[in-house]
């Protein structure tokens, strides 16, 4: 596999990210995702902190795949929700700002019926973020995984064309009962990223665990096969298990992909 489109969270490689961006650049990886709730807050980066991380990247030669928004709450959830619009559409900007076009977050709870109030609440405001998304030049990006794709492809067809796209995270697929190749060939077109990550499922659906890539139940060729079938252009995110050891699993993923 040619690992040109690959990338990592930079807070996995070091907590600094000067250093992280360096250890990306040493291992070979043109990508990192930035996390915009760990340290990197969208309402606090001046014009000046951007240019200067831009700097950075450029001097190293990696670019930013993705901004991470993680946000406790999802889209149809009222508490707090206006608040989590608004850092939603700052995400948007500052992911533009730092030359990406990828949000990603999850999406919450998916009402199983397309109708009633919080059906309705939910599409109302990923129409607006996607608007927004539009405007800016970014879209948000949410999980195939806890959510499974028939409902997220519900979910798109509810919405203006270019609302959202999907980030399939095969590891969560396998462990909430979802074939991650068929979810490639569901999602296509839909696709933002790719977080090619494994995992073991448990004996209920939800239950399982992470493992280090090519050593769990992911069929990590037949889901780049398919992506290679459907000439998908998108980042493949690795993950680390652990952080304390994050260097060399890297290195031993991208020699595991680069043997496929």
């Amino acid at each position: 596999m040619d690992t040109f489109r690959i990338s990592t969270p930079a807070v996995s490689l070091a907590r600094d990210l000067k250093t992280a961006l360096r250890r990306a650049r040493d291992l070979g990886i043109r990508g990192v995702e930035l996390d915009a709730r760990g340290g990197l807050h969208p309402e606090e980066i001046s014009r000046t902190g951007i240019r200067q991380i831009r700097k950075w990247l450029g001097d190293e030669g990696v670019e930013v795949a993705a901004i991470a928004f993680h946000t406790r709450g999802g889209y149809a959830e009222p508490d707090r929700l206006e608040g989590r619009i608004a850092a939603t559409k700052k995400a948007l900007d500052l992911a533009r700002a730092l030359g990406s076009d990828v949000v990603l977050n999850h999406v919450g709870d998916i009402p199983p019926e397309s109708e009633g109030p919080r059906w309705r609440l939910l599409v109302d405001v990923l129409a607006d973020v996607g608007a927004w998304g539009l405007q800016a030049g970014a879209s948000l990006c949410l999980e195939a995984g806890r959510a499974a794709p028939a409902d997220l492809l519900r979910l798109i067809a509810a919405l203006p064309d270019g609302s959202l796209t999907c980030d399939l995270v095969t590891g969560s697929l396998v462990v909430h009962g979802h074939d991650p190749v068929a979810a490639v060939g569901d999602l296509a077109g839909h696709l933002g990223m790719v977080h090619l990550t494994d995992a073991v499922a448990g004996a209920f659906a939800g239950r399982g665990r992470a493992v280090e890539l090519g050593t769990g139940q992911v069929d990590a060729a037949g889901v780049l096969a398919a992506l290679d079938e459907r000439d998908s252009r998108c980042w493949i995110g690795l993950e680390p298990v652990d952080d304390r050891t994050a260097v060399a699993e890297m290195r031993a993923a991208l020699d595991y992909l680069r043997a496929l």
